[in-house]
């Protein structure tokens, strides 16, 4: 989980401590790094090893490596009476079912999609996928209208096909894995290295591999912004309380903006650059709606900023930091409204409006 804003050691500006914010930055990036391999390792093995998984052909949950039982066989066994096995059920479903939502909805009530942007499996490989079409073409999405030049690396035609290869390859990794999730794991893993698969379950990783595949190459980034049902309701739960964590802006520094540079994004917008999501880091929370709390905005300005002895103009605030980092934001919306109207009486509205 990341740390707060305010519980991050204070920037020091001597010369002697600029490595600290660096550090800082690649410790975050790297615990963030290891629970999404952690993660994803999980997700690969939970059913093999029966931490969780449904069983079609018995139709039994298993979890933990136990049969999760509702009592239902039992009350038709005769072993139980009708309110023993509703008991079961309430116990045994409704509740750890209800639980497990309220805490879920809770962490991204105060923490954004935090789930996403440390812990989700699909996530990771949009990451690792970003990286290798930037390789390829210094975009990171094949919808990008402009490159993201990096100074430590040039496009490379060779990275297209591992581009490609990559995106098959988590494809077919995805759709087996998820029906691992409903069938025996050694049973079907066996059927497939021994060419003895079912019709049923040739068709499903057939046209599973294929969405999957195409959904990897054209549309990851839209799948996790509008398309993830756990994405979306964890945004709508963080927009719907202002004391949840945001990425802040020292907006009465924002002259610094301009001179910021790294070795990595030496033309600047390092923060803008380092987004996985493709978003401005810099905005006003409700454009910020499918943030997933990564850090890597951060990361990046700590180090650019770090280069030119400055503190990072971009930080985590939550609660009541993050309610009043929102009504800064609020009033110079309204101040630039305001201000517009006279702007353009005077011809001196910027280019871009």
């Amino acid at each position: 989980m990341p740390t707060p804003a305010h519980s991050i050691p204070p920037f020091s500006a001597t010369a002697t401590s600029l490595a600290a914010p660096v550090s800082s930055s690649l410790s975050l990036q790297r615990r963030r790094r290891l629970f999404q391999l952690g993660f994803f390792a999980l997700f690969l093995v939970a059913p093999a090893l029966d931490w969780l998984r449904f069983d079609l052909n018995e139709a039994q949950l298993w979890f933990l490596g136990q049969r999760w039982s509702l009592g239902i066989d039992d009350f038709r066994a005769g072993r139980l009476s009708a309110d023993e096995a509703a008991v079961s059920i309430l116990l045994r479903a409704f509740l750890p079912g209800i639980l497990f939502v309220a805490a879920f909805m809770a962490v991204a009530w105060r923490y954004g999609r935090l789930y996403c942007g440390w812990l989700c499996p699909h996530f990771s490989i949009v990451e690792t996928l970003n990286q290798a079409l930037h390789r390829a073409s210094a975009r990171y999405s094949l919808w990008d209208r402009r490159p993201t030049p990096r100074a430590d690396r040039a496009p490379q035609r060779r990275w297209w096909p591992l581009f490609g290869l990559g995106c098959l390859a988590f494809g077919f990794l995805w759709s087996i894995t998820l029906l691992s999730y409903l069938l025996p794991p050694a049973e079907l893993w066996s059927r497939l290295l021994s060419g003895t698969s079912t019709p049923n379950q040739a068709r499903f990783l057939i046209a599973g591999t294929l969405v999957f595949t195409l959904e990897f190459a054209f549309a990851r980034h839209l799948f996790c912004r509008f398309g993830c049902a756990v994405g979306l309701f964890q945004s709508l739960a963080w927009m719907a309380n202002p004391k949840g964590m945001v990425v802040a802006f020292e907006r009465r520094k924002a002259r610094d903006c301009r001179s910021c540079s790294t070795p990595v994004f030496p033309d600047g917008s390092a923060c803008d650059g380092g987004c996985p999501m493709r978003l401005n880091a810099r905005n006003i929370k409700r454009m910020m709606f499918s943030c997933v709390q990564c850090g890597q905005c951060l990361s990046a300005c700590e180090t650019s900023q770090g280069a030119q002895q400055r503190a990072p103009l971009l930080t985590w605030q939550i609660g009541a930091d993050a309610v009043a980092e929102t009504l800064r934001q609020r009033r110079a919306e309204l101040d630039a409204e305001r201000d517009t109207p006279r702007r353009a009486r005077a011809g001196t509205l910027p280019e871009e409006l």
